[in-house]
């Protein structure tokens, strides 16, 4: 399977139709958070049509599963016909066990104490905005960063799990920036 992963795209449709077409070929996608609300702290982009997000993600082809961001409201909820307000959703794809969520309020420490003690191999978050994928031990923790407000370096981005690896996705030409496979399970 090819899985799609996505944070923090607070209504930016533009954001969301560039990350799509990375995703075309993707059996499903996971989106950690964030979805429509652009957030107080952040900037409203020209590209900030929650409504139609919501309208895209309801029609996209590709099944999706979800976790609720610090910025996702019992509103959103109602825009999106998929279930998007647990903080954490936990599957498995082609027997790598994953668990989603956005991360905010729990330390890093917490969550991978968390995935560890569910045997999970693959951790995906978001909240950052900050894309980076990185080992603890036996468990592989991804964040996606945000196609639409990116911080750190600033790049627009995605992932991609396949095969057992994970890779970050410059948004903007589907550039591979990093990657790093999922440690074998014990």
């Amino acid at each position: 399977m090819r899985v799609g992963l996505i944070s923090d795209t607070h209504g930016d449709v533009a954001a969301w139709r560039q990350a799509i077409s990375l995703f075309e070929s993707c059996d499903l996608i996971l989106h950690a958070g964030d979805h429509l609300y652009h957030g107080v702290f952040n900037p409203i982009l020209g590209s900030y049509d929650p409504k139609q997000l919501a309208e895209e993600m309801n029609e996209c082809p590709i099944p999706m599963l979800h976790a609720r961001g610090n910025c996702d409201s019992d509103v959103d909820q109602v825009a999106i016909a998929d279930p998007i307000m647990s903080p954490y959703s936990i599957c498995e794809v082609d027997g790598l066990k994953i668990m989603l969520t956005h991360g905010d309020g729990t330390g890093d420490a917490e969550l991978v104490e968390m995935a560890t003690g569910y045997s999970l191999q693959l951790l995906v978050r978001g909240h950052t905005h900050i894309h980076g994928v990185w080992n603890h031990g036996s468990l592989l923790v991804c964040n996606p960063g945000s196609p639409s407000l990116p911080k750190g370096d600033r790049i627009p981005s995605v992932g991609i799990l396949e095969n057992g690896m994970v890779s970050i996705l410059d948004l903007r030409d589907g550039s591979k920036l990093l990657s790093l496979q999922v440690p074998a399970s014990g």
